[in-house]
């Protein structure tokens, strides 16, 4: 069976990534870290760990509220631990030869983790750091709100509109949304279905990329 293309009759001008859950798994050390913060802050961490992924750490330590806690500091502390722990962190099947294949201009990764996590994480995974990196501290306000994906876009020269947003959380999904990207949403490390109107792969081995005059990008569904 012949591949199909993902978006119908469209080309793309780059492709914007957020990095854990979408191009990387830190999802065993970004837990254990958090669960042991949140457990010391007296919260549910079974309840508690759902809400961390996809935003920046400072934002969901203010959305707590907790008495007494500098969401700076305690963000802040929380990278540092952070970066100390690459335990289980590896690549989403078929990442590093899905990056490989596309113009070095013509691609970004967008996250919600700090500048040096984020390239910490992407070394232990095996993964190249991008000539554009917008990382948490490039914008004061983080994933959903779009921000972060119109800055990636414009420092490659181009707009959101003509740009593929990948992700796999509701706010990054929410984030690629209002940017005005098209979307594809990665369920590798989800641990449930999800309902989304946008294309949705496991692996990017799902994936056939075609480079059309050497900068439009094509996206099919391998048949």
């Amino acid at each position: 069976m012949a591949d199909r293309a993902l978006f119908a009759g469209r080309s793309f001008a780059a492709l914007l990534f957020d990095m854990d859950g979408t191009l990387l798994s830190s999802i065993e050390a970004a837990e254990r870290i958090w669960g042991r913060w949140a457990a010391r802050h007296g919260l549910d961490v079974e309840a508690f760990l759902p809400t961390i992924h996809g935003v920046r750490a400072i934002d969901t330590i203010r959305r707590l509220d907790l008495p007494g806690v500098d969401p700076e500091l305690e963000a802040a502390g929380l990278t540092e631990d952070e970066m100390h722990d690459m335990g289980g962190i590896k690549p989403i099947a078929g990442a590093v030869a899905f990056l490989a294949g596309l113009p070095a201009d013509r691609w970004a990764i967008v996250t919600s983790a700090p500048h040096a996590l984020a390239r910490r994480r992407l070394a232990a995974a095996g993964l190249p750091v991008p000539e554009v990196l917008v990382a948490a501290e490039d914008v004061t306000r983080g994933k959903p709100l779009p921000d972060c994906y119109h800055l990636a876009a414009s420092r490659l020269g181009v707009g959101t509109a003509d740009c593929v947003v990948f992700e796999d959380a509701p706010a990054g999904i929410a984030a690629g949304e209002a940017s005005g990207a098209a979307v594809v949403v990665i369920a590798a490390t989800h641990l449930e279905p999800m309902a989304t109107p946008h294309p949705l792969i496991e692996s990017y081995d799902e994936l056939a990329l075609s480079i059309e005059d050497g900068q439009r990008i094509i996206l099919g569904a391998r048949g």
